[in-house]
C-alpha cells in the first residue's frame, strides 16, 4: 500500500514538472494582440490596436533603457537626452494607455523579448564610453522607426483621437530624432 502511494506520488509529481517545462512564457506583445484579435476581430480598432501593440512596447523599452542610461552614461549629455526620454515618453506612454482603455485596446505590460533582449545586451556592457555610443546610436535607429510608425497612424489610422494624438506627436519625436543625431555625432567625435 505503501508503495503504491509513493509510486502514485512520484508520477504526479513528475506529470506536475513536465507541465511546468512544457508551458513556453508568452511575448508580451503577442499576448496583447491576441487579446485584441478576439476582442477586436473585423473591427476598425483591429489595425490600430496592432499598431499601438507595437508603439508601447516601443515606449516601454525608451523608458526603460533611458533609466539605465541615467546610471550608465558617462556623457551629461547623454543623461539630459535620457532624462528627456523618460518624461516625454512616459508621458506619451500614459496618454496611449488612457486612450487604450478607453477603447477596450489591450497594451503589453513589459517589454516584448526583443526588447528586453536589446535592453540585456545595453546593461551588460561595462565601459561607460562605449554605452553612451551605443545608447545614442540605439535612439537615433529606434526614432526613425517611431516616425514611420506615428507618420503611418496619423495618416491612415481609423480611430480619429489616435489619429490626432499620433500626428500631434511627432513634432516631439523629430527632436528627439534631430537631439539624439547631434549628441551620437559628438560622443564619436569625444571618443576618438
Amino acid at each position: 500500500m505503501k508503495k503504491n502511494i509513493f509510486q502514485i506520488l512520484f508520477i504526479a509529481v513528475a506529470v506536475f514538472l513536465a507541465s511546468c517545462d512544457s508551458k513556453k512564457t508568452e511575448d508580451s506583445t503577442e499576448v496583447a494582440e491576441e487579446q485584441n484579435d478576439e476582442k477586436h476581430d473585423d473591427s476598425n480598432l483591429e489595425k490600430d490596436s496592432k499598431r499601438v501593440v507595437e508603439i508601447a512596447d516601443g515606449g516601454l523599452y525608451e523608458v526603460q533603457l533611458a533609466t539605465m542610461a541615467l546610471t550608465k552614461a558617462k556623457s551629461p549629455e547623454v543623461k539630459k537626452f535620457a532624462q528627456m526620454m523618460v518624461d516625454d515618453h512616459t508621458k506619451a506612454n500614459n496618454e496611449l494607455k488612457a486612450w487604450a482603455s478607453k477603447k477596450g485596446v489591450t497594451l503589453p505590460d513589459v517589454m516584448s523579448e526583443e526588447k528586453q533582449k536589446k535592453y540585456y545586451d545595453m546593461e551588460r556592457d561595462e565601459d561607460a564610453n562605449e554605452f553612451d555610443k551605443e545608447y545614442m546610436e540605439e535612439m537615433v535607429e529606434d526614432h526613425k522607426k517611431d516616425i514611420n510608425k506615428f507618420e503611418d497612424i496619423a495618416e491612415d489610422g481609423n480611430d480619429a483621437e489616435l489619429k490626432t494624438w499620433a500626428g500631434e506627436k511627432l513634432s516631439t519625436l523629430r527632436h528627439h530624432l534631430a537631439e539624439a543625431e547631434r549628441i551620437r555625432d559628438a560622443v564619436k567625435k569625444s571618443s576618438k
